[in-house]
């Protein structure tokens, strides 16, 4: 366990932007972890079974973390003609490490996300306008992920955009912060307003007036020679962003779920009806 820790410890630290001083760095950055997999619930709400994604890549800390958390977790039951049925879903869920003292960090599960695209029965793009990456974020070297939520009409375009939340690699000063997670935030949003999208040809939402999806835009940079692999199972540095509120949304229960523990790429429609962890998920 020390042996991991440490690497912990490097993890944490590896990413940040030391400006602010060691032990400003150490309070503010965290590690993060994004994990998938799926989950099958009981009619009663209770979790049946659930299975993860490349589990043979996890530390032992983390299968044993999920394996003490996830079959307690409780679901709102899920409802055919009135009546509550087994459900099964995808799942993706966002693992945090943080600095509590000397070598010391409280892991947990921060944030969960239930459902999945079924093809014909959701939205799809027709056509992606390529985010900019800000010219200021590369000269200083600036990464973070922004999650979008979209309305999209009738017509395939999107009606209404805002970013609930902006993730990043860095860490400085609060203002400094805010300015970046802007910066990002304000190039990921001008490129959503020009998507374009296809609509759903069948199912029980093919006659919406419009349909809301989360839409996560990542900035990373690489270093020239850089070589990457896909990362998962892996920690990362993390600073996460405030949740910023969605003034159009007319269903708060449309939010449920964590924004930033969807993975990269991808459309997450948010749709009524769909599973909702009503247990605290494990979290730090």
């Amino acid at each position: 366990m020390k042996r991991w820790l440490i690497g912990l410890s490097c993890v944490l630290l590896s990413g940040a932007a030391l400006a602010a001083g060691p032990a400003a760095v150490r309070k503010q950055v965290q590690a993060s972890m994004l994990l998938t997999g799926t989950i099958v619930v009981a009619p009663d709400g209770s979790v049946r079974s659930y299975a993860i994604d490349q589990a043979e890549k996890l530390p032992p800390v983390v299968t044993g973390l999920l394996a003490k958390n996830i079959p307690q977790w409780k679901f709102e039951p899920i409802l055919l003609d009135g009546k509550p049925v087994a459900a099964k879903a995808k799942m993706s869920l966002r693992l945090v490490a943080k600095p509590v003292g000397d070598d010391n960090y409280s892991i947990g599960i921060s944030g969960t996300q239930f459902g999945q695209q079924v093809p014909g029965e959701s939205i799809t793009y027709k056509d992606q306008v390529r985010p900019m990456y800000p010219p200021q974020a590369i000269r200083d070297r600036v990464s973070g992920t922004v999650y979008l939520v979209l309305r999209v009409g009738r017509q395939g375009q999107v009606q209404e955009a805002e970013a609930e939340q902006v993730n990043l690699v860095l860490v400085d000063s609060d203002k400094e912060m805010g300015r970046w997670r802007k910066v990002l935030a304000d190039s990921a949003l001008a490129a959503a307003r020009k998507w374009t999208f296809n609509l759903p040809t069948s199912g029980g939402h093919v006659n919406d007036q419009y349909w809301v999806a989360r839409v996560p835009v990542t900035y990373n940079l690489r270093r020239l020679g850089e070589i990457r692999g896909d990362g998962y199972g892996e920690w990362q540095p993390y600073v996460p962003g405030p949740r910023q509120p969605v003034p159009w949304i007319d269903d708060p229960r449309l939010l449920s779920g964590s924004a930033d523990a969807l993975p990269e790429g991808g459309i997450h429609p948010l749709e009524r009806g769909g599973l909702r962890l009503i247990t605290p998920p494990g979290g730090v």
